[in-house]
Formats: structure tokens, sequence, C-alpha cells
């Protein structure tokens, strides 16, 4: 049974985060923006909240809340900033809860439980200098030497990743099948910093999420041991794409916060800005716009909203969440877009947050499918043509 109230637990979760937010967040993200500086002590203080391990077991550490949770998260952290959702999708979603599902015991003891706890921040290799929606088309290997697979390779747009402590990385084990581009030739690893031969850096020229740490990693001759291949060999490409729907989740989420970031801005500026002597809010192209963010807020937050209750009941929702990250995002660029031009030239300045709402939004419209990727799915989806298979590994549902 579907419910849009939101429970005693949720309204909670909502409030704390948002005072938490308008406290530490909101007074200072100008200036880490600005200065193109990620702030550590948020971290901390997620950590402390709970929010590193929201929607993970409390046996491994997590806080043991729903799906609902982790997208309510989300929608409240990226409405103060997208640098903040971004840690929730990767060290949350593509990573942690990846763990949760494919991992042994053993890795889940060593790597999930301090990841849970926020002692550890986790982040997810799949996009390289010459492979983004193309993930065949990665480069990057890992072959088996006795004990361990010595991986060489470059992985780039990597969120945290001169931040994060653990690495889930994709790479080819079966050269043939790598020649061929079958997918089936894909694994999937477990990395630490610590490793020798790994090596990261912070990408500098970006011009949107500034107050995120955002980079890339080389391996060179890394040894990895056998026991941190997540899965099986050949289960790389089904693990990566089990992991980019639960982070598209979260970006789905994250950007219906980012619409009525706009939106609040928006009305707020239109009801005190005049023109030929009348609030700018009176004039009906003004409305216009401000309509339009009002209807994607309210279908971008049922569509994820339906996603995560999917989740929770655990049944498969590939389409779902694909149909929410795809419209969500899309409708977040257009809101982001006229709020600059409802805030005029004003707009355009960094005295109001709608420009850096207006950087922050293109991103999340490229990456975990590009919009065009999605476009195709649900055209594929609708002819037919797209049928989803069971998988050996499905995300639980949840059990209060």
């Amino acid at each position: 049974m579907i419910d849009l109230e939101l429970g005693e637990e949720h309204q909670a979760l909502v409030d704390t985060l948002r005072e938490w937010a308008g406290r530490e967040v909101a007074p200072k993200i100008h200036d880490l923006d600005r200065a193109h500086r990620f702030e550590p002590a948020f971290l901390r203080q997620m950590a402390e909240l709970q929010l590193l391990g929201i929607c993970l077991p409390e046996e491994y550490g997590g806080a043991g809340m729903d799906y609902v949770s982790l997208g309510l998260a989300c929608e409240e952290l990226e409405y103060v900033d997208t640098h903040l959702r971004v840690v929730m999708s990767v060290h949350v979603g593509l990573n942690s809860m990846t763990l949760w599902c494919w991992g042994s015991e053993e890795q889940k003891q060593k790597y999930l439980v301090p990841q849970a706890k926020g002692e550890k921040i986790a982040t997810y290799g799949l996009t390289e200098p010459n492979a983004g929606s193309d993930a065949v088309g990665i480069q990057t290997t890992a072959v088996r030497r006795g004990d361990c697979y010595v991986m060489n390779g470059e992985k780039t747009w990597i969120s945290l990743a001169d931040v994060a402590d653990h690495f889930l990385v994709i790479a080819w084990t079966d050269q043939e099948k790598k020649k061929k581009r079958d997918h089936s030739g894909l694994s999937a690893f477990i990395l630490e910093r610590g490793f020798a031969g790994f090596d990261s850096y912070t990408l500098k020229e970006k011009w949107g999420i500034l107050a995120g740490n955002t980079g890339g990693f080389s391996l060179q001759d890394v040894e990895v041991p056998v026991e941190n291949r997540l899965g099986e060999e050949g289960e790389g490409f089904k693990i990566a794409m089990f992991a980019l729907e639960n982070g598209r989740y979260t970006v789905a989420a994250g950007a219906t916060g980012l619409i009525r970031a706009c939106l609040d801005a928006s009305v707020a500026y239109a009801q005190g800005r005049k023109t030929f002597g009348v609030p700018i809010g009176q004039h009906q192209l003004v409305k216009e716009m401000i309509a339009q963010m009002a209807s994607d807020y309210d279908a971008g937050r049922l569509l994820w909203l339906r996603a995560g209750w999917m989740k929770n009941i655990g049944r498969r929702n590939t389409r779902e969440t694909s149909l929410a990250k795809w419209f969500a995002t899309v409708a977040s660029e257009r809101a982001a877009a006229d709020a600059v031009q409802i805030h005029g030239a004003n707009g355009y300045s960094d005295e109001y947050p709608v420009g850096r709402y207006y950087r922050n939004c293109k991103a999340a419209v490229i990456y975990e499918g590009s919009r065009e990727v999605h476009k195709l799915m649900q055209a594929d989806y609708a002819l037919g043509y797209r049928r989803d298979k069971p998988r050996r590994v499905e995300l639980p549902p949840y059990l209060p």
C-alpha cells in the first residue's frame, strides 16, 4: 500500500537534515563553492547523523532505515548543495549497497562495516578517459597471477577520488572477451587507497559542483588479493549495472531537491523584485516558469517515491528508477535555467544561489546514464525490446 504522507521517522529525518544543513552548510557553501574547496568536516557530521549508512542493516553498522529514507536524505542534501548528495550517491548508492548485496561476509566485515559507520569513505570506479556511457569500452585490466590480480588502467571523473579510502573498480579479467567487447569478461574489485601502485588526482577544470571533490586515479601494476574480487569472475558488468541502478535512484531524488531549491529561490525573488510598478511574480511569463517548476517538483518527487516504494517491497525497479532519473535531472536543468532567467541580471551573479544551481545541475544530466541513454531505455521498455531478466543478486526488501 502506498502512503504519500511521511511517517514520524521520515519526518524526523527531514527535520534533522534541514536543521543541520541550515546551520552547518548553508552559511558556508557560497565561499566553499567559490574557493573550489571540499570540506571534510561535512563527512564527519554526516557520519554522526548516520547518513553514510542510512539504509544499511544495523548488523553491519548502518542505521537500518528504508530506501525512501535514502531518497529523502538525497533530496534534502541537494537542496542545499549538490556535492552533499554526490557523497550519498557514490558512498551509499554505488558502493556500499552493492557491497552489501554482492559481497562475501568477510568483505562486509572488513569494508562495509567501517563504511556504514562513516569511518571509511567509499566510491566507484567505472568511467575512463575514453569510456563513459560505453561501459564495455573501458581499458582497465586485471590479470590473475596466483593469489592476486595485477591491475593496470586509469579511471576519471570519479567523485571523491582524492578523498575515498575504498574503491569499487570494474576491469577486464578475460582479455579475449575484451577484444570482442563481450561484457561477460568484466569483473569487479574492491581496492584500497594504500595499495602500492595506486595514485589519485583532483580535476581542477570543472565548472560545477565546485565544493565537491572530483578526480581520477591510475593503477600501475596494483596487486589486488583474490579475496577482494566482488562476485565471480565475469560478473563485473552485472555488478556495475546493479550499482548504477541504486546510484540513479539517489540522483533522481537529489535532482528533485534541486528543483525545489530553484522554486523556493524564484518565488522569494519574484515576490520581492518589482518591475513596471508590481512584483515580477504578477507577470504571466514569470508565473509560467514558476508553475513549471512546481509541477516538475511534484512529478519528480512522485517518480522517485515510487521507485523507493518498489525497493522497499523488493520489486525490480530498473525501468522506474531510470524514468525517475531521466525526468528529474532534465527537469532540474530546466528549473535552474528558468530560475536564472527570473532573477535577470542578478541570476548571473554569485550574489544569488541560482547561478550555482545552474552550474551544478548539468552533471546529473550526463552521469549515471545520460538523458539520451535513459530516453532509449524507456523507448525500448515501451516497445517491448527490453525486458529485465532475473539477476543472481537482488536488493533485499526493507524489513522493519
